[in-house]
């Protein structure tokens, strides 16, 4: 184990070996290695560490841990580390930190750096524009391929990608775009504005960051560019930004699946009375919500009283229900998030799944009444109640279960609201409500 390696060797007081052993990791080993030990031994581990590679390290560490080797470094320390980051990950840092860790940073940083960093934090959260960086390359129209390659040599360690380049105007507005590739295989004196691209695609400073993921993945790009309202260019948005912000959406879908509200931190970081805060509400819902079911049951007493068989298929038929709209729900808002359809669509949804839970419902009725039949000695109208009811409860809940997540996304809600526990304590209401209106009508001459 790596972390026993090095504090053997700090046991030992061998700290040249303790750096060359951190040289043969990579970064992401390194801050992986670095978030398992505690303020003392961090900070001396970190000041190994080669400038350069001490700030791509750092951008890697958890919040705690920057925190703690952000108050232990002096001014000038803190200054080089912040120097080699990127503005966006630096937002990302200061998001996360007390305002007297944010203060020393920012009183570290020059205020030309400090402007655009207040200019990033200021744009709505979620947005495109808090998570963009404002180091890109750009290029003029009228310059050639090898001026274009020459600026790039000379700013490429400044630059999140130089893979992609921009064309801007003079008043900074985007007019196209223009890959390395294709100014590395051009003639020396080839004009830029020859070569650019000028359909590109971009998107706004306050679109929200899951549409952003969208664009990225519906057009393979690696970097996206971020545009104000006068097409001006502010910023480009990097592949690696994504892949945090699909992360963050997903798990945010998972919770709200659950019935949870969503948590920031880590599982072991958030503290329990959070963690219950978080939960208890939805549950509360959920049990009053509940409710309803016991009243069905109430108004049905003396169907049960009469044919008491009767209460041994509802866990059956509930669950079923459940399970059925659930599934639905869950393709269906697979589906939204990954932009496979949308509100329009409402229709071919809704038409697709009948022709699902008609299939699925006569497959499950079928199996349910020969069960029935042949393991209990259950009387054939309740056997045909029970079946007659399982059909209705199938479709009616593969059908709720994808129309509600698409009503949410029509009023603007996350659809991942719809799923789970809600729409499962919709359809055990329905599923009384249909069961106990089949047992009256098919057993109207048993019920007293």
């Amino acid at each position: 184990m790596k972390k026993n390696i090095i504090q053997k060797l700090i046991d030992e007081k061998k700290y040249f070996e303790i750096r060359k052993y951190l040289n043969d990791l990579n970064i992401v080993e390194v801050s992986e290695l670095l978030n398992q030990f505690e303020s003392s031994e961090l900070i001396m581990i970190f000041r190994l560490l080669s400038k350069n590679r001490a700030a791509d390290v750092f951008s890697y560490l958890d919040s705690e841990h920057q925190e703690m080797i952000i108050k232990t470094m002096t001014d000038v320390e803190t200054k080089n580390i912040f120097d080699e980051l990127y503005f966006d990950d630096i937002v990302d840092i200061i998001e996360e930190m007390p305002s007297n860790v944010v203060k020393k940073i920012l009183k570290n940083t020059d205020a030309k750096d400090r402007h655009t960093i207040n200019l990033l934090l200021k744009y709505p959260e979620n947005s495109a524009g808090s998570i963009m960086t404002t180091e890109y390359m750009d290029l003029k129209k009228n310059m050639t391929a090898s001026s274009a390659i020459s600026k790039i040599r000379n700013v490429v360690e400044d630059m999140a990608n130089v893979y992609t380049c921009y064309v801007i105007d003079e008043s900074r507005k985007l007019e196209g775009v223009v890959s390395l590739k294709e100014l590395i295989t051009s003639e020396d004196d080839e004009p830029i504005q020859n070569l650019m691209n000028r359909n590109v695609i971009s998107v706004h400073t306050n679109d929200d960051q899951e549409k952003v993921a969208e664009i990225i993945k519906k057009y393979n790009l690696i970097v996206l560019p971020v545009t104000d309202n006068e097409n001006r260019l502010l910023g480009i948005i990097t592949i690696d930004d994504v892949m945090d912000v699909v992360e963050q959406e997903a798990t945010e879908d998972f919770h709200r699946m659950a019935g949870i509200s969503p948590v920031e931190e880590s599982y072991l970081k958030t503290s329990a009375f959070t963690m219950a805060r978080q939960r208890i509400s939805w549950l509360i819902v959920l049990m009053i919500s509940a409710t309803f079911t016991g009243r069905i049951i109430s108004k049905y007493e003396d169907v049960l009283q009469s044919v008491v068989i009767l209460s041994s298929f509802i866990p059956m038929l509930m669950d079923t229900g459940g399970n059925a709209g659930a599934q639905s729900s869950t393709i269906v808002i697979r589906a939204l998030a990954l932009g496979e359809v949308d509100t329009k669509d409402t229709f071919k949804i809704l038409k697709k799944e009948f022709l699902i839970s008609f299939i699925v419902a006569i497959v499950l009725a079928a199996i349910n009444f020969l069960r029935i039949i042949t393991l209990t000695k259950t009387p054939l109208n309740v056997a045909i109640t029970v079946s007659v009811t399982l059909i209705f409860v199938v479709i009616i809940s593969k059908i709720i279960g994808a129309f509600l997540p698409v009503v949410a996304k029509a009023f603007k809600m996350d659809p991942a609201i719809m799923a789970g526990p809600l729409i499962t304590t919709i359809l055990d209401a329905l599923t009384l409500t249909i069961y106990f209106r089949f047992a009256t009508m098919f057993l109207s001459n048993v019920i007293k």
